[in-house]
């Protein structure tokens, strides 16, 4: 059996660490729930009840600071029976799909939720279980900009990463053609100089000096093609967006004001973070850093 076909009948559990994202995240997980509900689009489903079971994998982002055994600071496993209970007391439902979509929309409304697995199935239709198992995840709202006829279209970017190989490259503005030859806005993420570093030994003050160092990198990007635009706030990428400049990021402002930043310091995870915040369209990578596992967003490995 593949590893793939053994993952799709594994339980959510164990596809959660298998997509793992860059950025480590917390799990919580509900197992074997069984409720008894009138569901079903088959007309001898109604009127009856039959047993459902529920396994839900929820992962969440690690809390900054201590829990001191606090459960308010935490996603408490009610919150996931909660979604379901009130999900079945809604309205009754023909498919398990809608069902599932529904308990992971709630779920994800909870702050500390990032991603949700649900799996339903149905234990009394066959010799079997017959079930569904959806993967959501929470998304930032896509940046909307007027189009010529006064509608608002969704603007979804490129986000690109580019390796000190392809940045010192001469084929520098050939790589940069393609990419915007895809029509979509385009920012450019890069990662560390070549050079040695400070190591101050100190995780804050350490995480700044690299986040500084990976926006010198930007500027030598940006002196190397005079389309690329250096940005560091994201009203700058928003108007760089709809103005259809050639966008590089400067992280250190993005990632150190966000509520909910990135946790890892690599600077892929960082252009991951980036893509995911701005639901790009895809995250593309040149060169030869490894594809982020778990990632909201499709990485095509260029």
């Amino acid at each position: 059996m593949s590893d793939d076909i053994r993952l799709a009948f594994a339980h959510p559990e164990e596809r959660a660490e298998a997509s793992a994202s860059a950025d480590p995240r917390d799990r919580i997980s509900l197992r074997d729930y069984v409720v008894e509900v009138d569901i079903g689009a088959f007309q001898q489903e109604r009127g009856q009840k039959q047993r459902l079971r529920f396994n839900v994998v929820v992962e969440t982002r690690p809390h900054p600071a201590p829990l001191a055994d606090d459960v308010d600071l935490i996603l408490s496993y009610d919150r996931i029976t909660e979604a379901i209970s009130a999900e079945l007391a809604e309205e009754r439902l023909n498919l398990l799909e809608t069902l599932a979509e529904k308990v992971a929309e709630r779920v994800l409304a909870e702050p500390q939720a990032m991603r949700a697995f649900v799996r339903i199935e149905k234990l009394d239709r066959g010799p079997g279980a017959l079930g569904v198992e959806i993967v959501r995840a929470r998304a930032e709202k896509p940046l909307r900009a007027v189009q010529s006829n006064g509608d608002l279209a969704a603007l979804h970017p490129l986000v690109a990463y580019l390796d000190n190989a392809t940045i010192a490259s001469s084929d520098l503005a050939q790589v940069l053609d393609g990419l915007e030859a895809r029509g979509l806005p385009l920012i450019l993420a890069v990662g560390l100089p070549d050079h040695p570093l400070s190591s101050t030994g100190h995780g804050p003050t350490q995480r700044r000096i690299d986040l500084l160092a990976i926006e010198q990198n930007a500027w030598a990007l940006a002196a190397r093609d005079p389309r690329c635009v250096v940005v560091a706030t994201r009203t700058e990428i928003d108007w760089a967006m709809k103005h259809g400049k050639t966008i590089v990021w400067a992280p250190s402002k993005l990632v150190l004001d966000a509520v909910d930043g990135p946790t890892s310091r690599a600077p892929v995870a960082l252009a991951l973070w980036l893509a995911e915040t701005l639901a790009a369209d895809r995250l593309v990578l040149r060169g030869a850093e490894g594809v982020p596992a778990g990632s909201r967003v499709p990485v095509e490995k260029a």
